[in-house]
């Protein structure tokens, strides 16, 4: 049987204590467990046990190279149901000073923010499958600025995404 789907990930942080109140205050996230140097937590919406741990590394930590000097991870992505939540959680990243940048990938719409650590992740809506085209799928080789309220007038702020992409029918 094929993988499934992922469900967890793993960072190292400097600060514990710091990390947990990002992932809380930027993405919703409440801690399922904690233990010493090392924390649980799982998206609001979420049936995992957990969907991130952290583990404590120290202060002395230097920033991650990936993709600059070393292999390694990129970022890690979620989803969200609306364009109303993805609005949300934009204004939240902005008022952090997390917000690194949003992309049109056409059939996903995408914020891209930073921890405090520097270690990237995205948050992402998805065009539900049933309205999606032919021309939309042609443009996602093409990345656009992420346009918010046009795509909110377009598609509605509670239109449910992912329906038939990564939610099944």
């Amino acid at each position: 049987m094929p993988v499934q789907r992922l469900n967890h990930a793993v960072l190292y942080v400097r600060d514990l204590d710091r990390s947990v109140a990002f992932y809380r205050e930027a993405l919703g996230f409440r801690t399922t467990m904690s233990l010493p140097g090392a924390a649980f937590l799982q998206a609001s919406g979420s049936t995992n046990d957990h969907d991130l741990g952290l583990f404590q590394i120290g202060a002395q930590a230097g920033p991650s190279q990936a993709g600059r000097a070393t292999v390694g991870l990129y970022h890690l992505a979620w989803e969200v149901d609306t364009l109303d939540e993805l609005e949300r959680i934009a204004a939240g990243l902005s008022e952090l000073g997390a917000l690194a940048g949003t992309s049109d990938h056409s059939t996903t719409k995408a914020l891209y923010g930073k921890d405090p650590d520097g270690l990237e992740f995205e948050v992402s809506w998805l065009v539900p499958a049933d309205l999606i085209t032919e021309e939309m799928l042609a443009a996602r080789s093409r990345i656009r600025p992420l346009d918010l309220a046009r795509e909110k007038a377009r598609y509605g702020g509670q239109t449910r995404g992912g329906v038939g992409v990564s939610i099944p029918i």
